[in-house]
Order: structure tokens, then C-alpha cells, then sequence
């Protein structure tokens, strides 16, 4: 007779699940429970019997799986495992004295800041923001959809810590709610990274993310709740084949003819 814990309560498709590897021990198991538990999401005890294609096939649209040593977002077109990534480079860079970072020269960050990532994505910016505030300073991101909080929240855990960095506090929240209730001048730094309004040929760790982030545009509300909390700056990043800056009413930083990706900076007035 098949434990009841390989099933979800209802026979219903359900957007997300939480699994793990089929060679999964007592402790990694309650990990990934917890990690269901913390969205209200299913978690489904795997064996190796059940391989995550019947999962997708019979139960989900998308699963979060816990490996020992990593964590991975699985749908019917492919599997995105957490990663560093870009950041890791850039944090490089920066350890190594190249101050040419985007985020540095736009934002200019500084030791001990408090910044707020409105938009996580995979981590690349939250990473490189706590490098740049180091281990006195703090780094909140928000990320609405669970599958992506998931990943990357867990994924950063799964990390060794930089040791000139803060670490990254991953809240589960819609950005447009959670600043309203944020006091003002909380934040030095305040960024936004919402998806492209045009879609263009990408990454396959990109294009996994815009299938699961938030489709949302920012809204002219929104920039002003960042301006509210932030103290010094909000910075948006957005696609030159957009007209997403056009729609807020905002010019973005003067960017080198073959930039794809351009930074606006604009004052804010949380002090």
C-alpha cells in the first residue's frame, strides 16, 4: 500500500509541487517539507518509482526539487538549476578592484547600506548589491511568484557566504504590497528589474525565468512608494527595445550604443 505522504490530499493538477531527489535522506525530506510549507504548496515524497516526468505528466505544472547539495525549478520544457551565475563574475570583478559594474556605477553603493531588490529574479543584482554594502550592511529581496522564491531563497542558503558581504534576507511578497507597508526612508537604495515588456531570443536560464516570474509591469505608483523609502536612489533596469521607461515617464542613464539594458536613477526622498 502506497504511504499517503506520495500524494498531495487532492487529485487536482496544481501549479507547483515541492520534491526531491529519489535518494533523498530524513533531513532533506524535511527541508523540502518545510520549503512546501512555507508557500502552501504540495510536497511529494519521491522514491524511484516515481520519476519527476510522471510528476509534471499526472500532478504539476512546475516542481521545485531538493538535492543534497542543490536546487532546481523542473517544468515540461527543462530543468534550471540555482546558480550564481553572472553574479559570482561580477563579484569577481569587484574583488579584484574592476569597479565597472552597472549597479556600482549607477547606484553607487556604499559599506554598511540597506537596499531593497523589489524584483529578485535568480539573485544576480541581490548578490552583487551584498557585496557592495559588505557584511554591515543588509540586502532585502522580494520575489511574488513562490516557484522563483523557492529556487533562489533556498539556493542562496545552499551557498558559502562571501566574506565581504551581508546576506541576502529573500522575503516571499508582492513588491506593489509590501512597499506601502515599508516606512519611509527605510532603504538607502531601493531597485526594480521587472521583465521586459518585449520578449528577445535569450538564455535558457532566462528564458526559464520569464515563464515563471511575474508578467507585471511597474507601475507609476510603484516607482513613487520606492522614492518614498528610499532614502538615496531607486534604480530601474530595463530593455532598450522596451518602451517600459517611455510609459513611466522616466530617461534612463546615457548607455553605450550597443547596451541592450539601460539604468535609470532617480532621487529618493524617503529622508
Amino acid at each position: 500500500m502506497r504511504p499517503p505522504s506520495l500524494l498531495p490530499p487532492s487529485p487536482s493538477r496544481q501549479a507547483l509541487v515541492v520534491t526531491t531527489s529519489d535518494r533523498v535522506d530524513v533531513a532533506l525530506a524535511q527541508r523540502a517539507r518545510s520549503a512546501a510549507e512555507e508557500v502552501g504548496v504540495p510536497y511529494v515524497e519521491r522514491h524511484h518509482k516515481l520519476p519527476l516526468k510522471k510528476l509534471l505528466t499526472d500532478m504539476a505544472d512546475a516542481l521545485v526539487v531538493f538535492e543534497s547539495t542543490a536546487v532546481s525549478l523542473v517544468d515540461a520544457e527543462g530543468t534550471l538549476r540555482f546558480s550564481p551565475g553572472l553574479a559570482h563574475l561580477r563579484v569577481k570583478q569587484l574583488d579584484a578592484g574592476v569597479e565597472e559594474d552597472m549597479l556600482l556605477r549607477i547606484a553607487g553603493l556604499r559599506d554598511g547600506e540597506h537596499v531593497l531588490d523589489c524584483t529578485l529574479g535568480l539573485g544576480a543584482d541581490a548578490q552583487v548589491a551584498a557585496r557592495l554594502v559588505g557584511p554591515s550592511g543588509r540586502v532585502t529581496a522580494l520575489e511574488k511568484r513562490p516557484a522563483l522564491y523557492l529556487l533562489v531563497r533556498h539556493g542562496l542558503l545552499g551557498l558559502p557566504r562571501h566574506p565581504a558581504s551581508c546576506a541576502v534576507e529573500v522575503v516571499h511578497a508582492d513588491a506593489a504590497v509590501h512597499l506601502r507597508a515599508v516606512p519611509d526612508g527605510a532603504f538607502d537604495v531601493v531597485l526594480f528589474d521587472p521583465m521586459f515588456e518585449r520578449e528577445r531570443k535569450s538564455s535558457a536560464a532566462f528564458e526559464a525565468l520569464r515563464r515563471h516570474a511575474d508578467p507585471a509591469p511597474l507601475t507609476r505608483e510603484m516607482v513613487e512608494e520606492a522614492r518614498r523609502v528610499a532614502r538615496r536612489a531607486v534604480l530601474i533596469k530595463g530593455s532598450r527595445y522596451s518602451s517600459d521607461f517611455k510609459k513611466l515617464g522616466i530617461t534612463p542613464e546615457p548607455a553605450r550604443p550597443n547596451a541592450t539594458v539601460l539604468w535609470a536613477r532617480l532621487p529618493g526622498r524617503g529622508a
